[in-house]
């Protein structure tokens, strides 16, 4: 049985048989899950492009009759489903207040890829979901198979307060996860020891001999352990060195890595405006991620 009980949909107006509805449906059938499909029309954009309200009303009209028969299919199929068309202006409280309304528990979304200088002048939606969903998230750029059959466990390992409970989040969703879709359960860890310089001393240089290797050879055990603890097989964990997003974009490129499992909580403002790990491994085309929320 899946830890997830009720899938949340967000789709777009123009969005039909994507990714993420393949991923959600395929994940809903395999634990009988309910799934909740919900298309949002943002109100801004609508009446910005729209001349009059036959226009807007063709459009919702046309997503009530496409979310119905889609629905229809998938009851057909087995699945247990709801759907809703929302009009909204504010896509992302009207999807917060949606999953608690409907008590979800995952949200699944197509990734939005944003131009560099967009992102530099608003937060896309996909990191603000990141940050504020109080639900794990599964965004989805690209799916080889409906069903995972590789899932990586990324794991932290770093010092930071709840860094540790947070990892061992992040492995049991994952371990669930692929128990679930009968797929290989990896561990994965970035050891970027430039960052844990700047982390424990601050700006500047550090010049204490050995300081790298003795990082890296304490990270190493670290990430042997919890390797040993949680049964994971040598040949399916993956120790990797250099800046965190470089390495973990690389994995999946060279990878049959299908999600990356990843832990997700509130960033003070600087970070929330550059965007944490997650949500820059996010913007990599084969990337998908299923964020975890840190829970204390």
């Amino acid at each position: 049985m899946s830890q997830f009980k009720r899938l949340f949909v967000m789709l777009g107006p123009q969005m039909r048989h994507t990714p993420a509805l393949q991923r959600a449906a395929a994940l809903a059938e395999s634990s009988g899950a309910l799934l909740d499909i919900n298309v949002f029309v943002d109100d801004v954009d609508t009446f910005g492009l729209m001349s009059d309200s036959r226009e807007r009303e063709r459009l919702l009209e046309h997503n009530r009759q496409w979310l119905a028969d889609e629905a229809e299919q998938l009851r057909t199929a087995g699945l247990d489903v709801s759907t809703e068309l929302l009009l909204t202006r504010d896509p992302l409280g009207s999807v917060l207040e949606q999953v608690e309304h409907l008590g979800c528990d995952l949200l699944v979304k197509d990734v939005q890829h944003e131009p560099v200088l967009k992102r530099l002048l608003v937060t896309p939606l996909d990191w603000q979901l990141l940050k504020d969903s109080p639900i794990a998230v599964h965004l989805v750029s690209d799916i080889r198979l409906p069903l995972p059959r590789q899932i990586a466990a990324a794991v932290d390992l770093n010092c930071h307060e709840g860094a540790e409970h947070l990892d061992e989040q992040v492995i049991r969703c994952a371990h669930a996860l692929a128990l679930q879709c009968n797929a290989e359960l990896h561990l994965l860890h970035v050891c970027d020891a430039a960052k844990t310089h700047i982390a424990d001393f601050g700006a500047g240089t550090v010049t204490m001999p050995g300081f790298d290797g003795s990082v890296r050879t304490a990270q190493r055990a670290a990430f042997n352990r919890l390797g040993d603890h949680h049964q994971i097989d040598l040949e399916r964990r993956h120790f990797l060195e250099g800046p965190a997003i470089r390495e973990i974009a690389q994995f999946v490129s060279h990878s049959r890595a299908d999600v990356i499992v990843m832990g997700s909580h509130r960033h003070d403002a600087m970070r929330t405006f550059l965007g944490g790990t997650t949500a820059h491994v996010v913007e990599h085309p084969l990337c998908n991620v299923l964020a975890i929320k840190a829970v204390r």
